[in-house]
């Protein structure tokens, strides 16, 4: 059995983060064709994270949003994006007024 006669592997690692500051990444070895889904089936997430709805968030692959049939390549990144708790430019806004106090403070 030659080289060529293996199956084929793709390397991929599925991120979750269930609250800010903490992150649960999982490294997996899945066939060439797999997709998506097929990642997050693996990944464990579901078992590890009971309480949370993942079959709902939505989903992408290096920060660009797909679908959960979408096939997967060697070394990409699937990731499960949570609903957002503050708006960003709400955010924003809070962190420059804390720096502006925090220069008058000096």
């Amino acid at each position: 059995m030659g080289r060529d006669d293996r199956p084929a592997l793709l390397s991929v690692s599925v991120a979750y983060s269930p609250r800010a500051g903490e992150v649960d990444l999982v490294e997996l070895t899945l066939p060439v064709g797999a997709t998506v889904a097929d990642a997050l089936r693996a990944s464990g997430l579901q078992a590890r994270h009971p309480g949370h709805a993942l079959e709902t968030l939505p989903v992408g692959i290096w920060g660009a949003f797909c679908e959960r049939g979408d096939a997967l390549r060697d070394r990409d990144r699937v990731e499960l994006y949570r609903p957002l708790q503050v708006d960003p430019m709400e955010s924003r806004r809070r962190r420059q007024q804390a720096q502006r106090a925090a220069r008058r403070r000096r």
